[in-house]
C-alpha cells in the first residue's frame, strides 16, 4: 500500500528541540518557567495588538476560562455557531450553561449575523438574554466581525472568538482572536502550529489574564497552606510544550503561506471543473490562513458527490473528511435550539477538507492531483 497522505500533520521547523533541552537542563518542566513566559511574548508580538496570552494545555481549556470570565454559570443561555467543531460547544455544557445555535453564511461558512440578531430577539423575546456569544472563524476563514460585534453591541453581550483554526489569519488589517471580549487559539498536532496539545486564551487585560492563570492552576489562594477559594482547574501549558511552541513560532510565517500555497494548488486544479467551488476569501477585507484547504461540490453539475471524492481519494490512502457536522444536527445536543435556514447543513452534506499540511511533497501532491483528476475524467 502506498504511504498515506495525511490531511494536516505537524510539521516541525528544527529549533523545538533546543527549547525544549534548555526545560530539560534547568528542570523547568512544569506547567511555569521561562519557554511559557517566552512563548506567551512570542504570540502577544506576533498578533501586533495590546493583548495578554495566558498559554494553556488546550484551546478547550481556554474557551472553558472565556466562559468563566464571562460570567456564565448554570441555566444561563449562550449563543454559539452551529458550524464547527464541538469543542467549541463542549465548554457550555461544562458549565451547565445551555447552547443556542446559530446558522452560517454562504460567504464565510461562519456565524449569520442576520440569523444572530434574530436569535438574541426571539431570546430576548422569551425573558431569556444569552450570556456571550462564540463565534468561530472556520478553517482559518475570518467572521464578518464587524457586523457580528455590530449586533453584539447593540444587545450588550460579550464575543468569544473561537480562532482555534485562525492564527495568522487577519480581518481589515486586524489579527483574528483580537476582536472580542476573549480570543481562542489551538495548537494541537493538526493546527497550523503545534505544541503537541495546547492552546492559549488571548485577553485585554492583565487583569483578565491574571485571572485566568489563577484558575488555571487550580485557584490556589495566596496562603502559606493550599486554601482556595474557588474552583480551579488544572489548565496550564507546561514549560516542555511551551518549548516546542517558541520553535514553531520561528516558522509560524513560512507554515502560513505553505497553507495558503495549497490553496491555490486546489484553485488551479479545480479551474477548469464546473461545480467545484474552492473556499476562498469574499474579498480583500479577508486574510485566511487557510489552515484547511476545503472545497464544495454541486452533484448535479460535476455528475459526482462529495462522499465519491473521499472514498476515492481513500483508495488511494489519501485522507480527506467533510466539512464539520453542524451541533444542532449532532445527537448530544438533539435539544438545542437553533436560528437560521439550511446553510450549515448544505456544506456540511456537499463540502470536503482536502490535504493542506504544509509538509506535503510535490511527489504527494502529484499523487493527490492523479486521484482527484482520474476520477472526474
Amino acid at each position: 500500500m502506498k504511504d498515506k497522505i495525511w490531511l494536516s500533520s505537524p510539521h516541525m521547523g528544527g529549533n523545538e528541540l533546543k527549547y525544549v533541552h534548555e526545560a530539560f537542563d534547568n528542570n523547568w518542566v512544569a506547567p511555569l518557567g521561562p519557554n511559557v513566559n517566552g512563548f506567551e511574548q512570542d504570540l502577544e508580538k506576533f498578533l501586533n495588538t495590546d493583548v495578554k496570552i495566558a498559554a494553556l494545555s488546550a484551546g478547550t481549556a481556554a474557551l472553558h476560562l472565556a466562559l468563566i470570565e464571562c460570567g456564565v454559570g448554570y441555566g444561563d443561555e449562550v449563543i454559539c455557531q452551529s458550524m464547527t467543531f464541538s469543542a467549541s460547544a463542549n465548554p457550555i455544557a461544562y458549565q451547565g450553561a445551555i447552547p443556542v445555535f446559530v446558522d452560517s453564511e454562504i460567504d464565510t461558512w461562519n456565524m449569520c449575523p442576520v440569523a444572530l440578531g434574530e436569535a438574541i430577539r426571539d431570546r430576548f423575546a422569551k425573558g431569556k438574554k444569552p450570556k456571550a456569544i462564540i463565534v468561530v472563524h472556520l478553517y482559518g476563514m475570518p467572521a464578518k466581525m464587524d457586523e457580528i460585534l455590530a449586533v453584539a453591541k447593540e444587545f450588550d453581550i460579550p464575543v468569544i472568538e473561537d480562532a482555534a483554526e485562525a492564527l495568522g489569519s487577519i480581518y481589515k488589517g486586524k489579527a483574528c482572536g483580537t476582536f472580542g471580549r476573549f480570543g481562542v487559539l489551538s495548537f494541537n498536532g493538526n493546527k497550523i502550529i503545534t505544541t503537541s496539545g495546547g492552546g492559549a486564551l488571548v485577553c485585554h487585560t492583565q487583569e483578565d489574564k491574571d485571572k485566568a492563570v489563577f484558575l488555571s492552576t487550580q485557584a490556589r489562594d495566596n496562603a502559606p497552606h493550599y486554601q482556595h477559594s474557588h474552583i480551579g482547574y488544572n489548565y496550564r501549558m507546561s514549560n516542555i510544550c511551551a518549548g516546542i511552541g517558541r520553535g514553531q513560532m520561528e516558522v509560524l510565517k513560512d507554515r502560513i503561506q505553505a497553507r495558503r500555497e495549497m490553496t491555490q494548488f486546489y484553485i488551479d486544479l479545480f479551474a477548469n471543473i464546473e461545480g467545484i467551488n474552492v473556499f476562498t476569501e469574499p474579498s480583500t477585507d479577508f486574510y485566511s490562513n487557510h489552515w484547511l484547504a476545503a472545497i464544495t461540490i454541486e452533484a448535479g453539475k460535476v455528475g459526482k458527490t462529495r462522499e465519491d471524492l473521499r472514498l476515492a481519494l481513500l483508495e488511494d490512502n489519501i485522507e480527506s473528511r467533510p466539512l464539520w457536522k453542524p451541533m444542532h444536527l449532532q445527537p448530544v445536543f438533539k435539544n438545542a435550539v437553533y436560528y437560521g435556514e439550511n446553510v450549515a447543513e448544505d456544506l456540511f452534506n456537499n463540502g470536503l477538507c482536502l490535504p493542506s499540511g504544509s509538509n506535503l511533497t510535490d511527489v504527494e501532491k502529484e499523487r493527490i492531483k492523479e486521484s482527484i483528476v482520474t476520477l472526474f475524467n
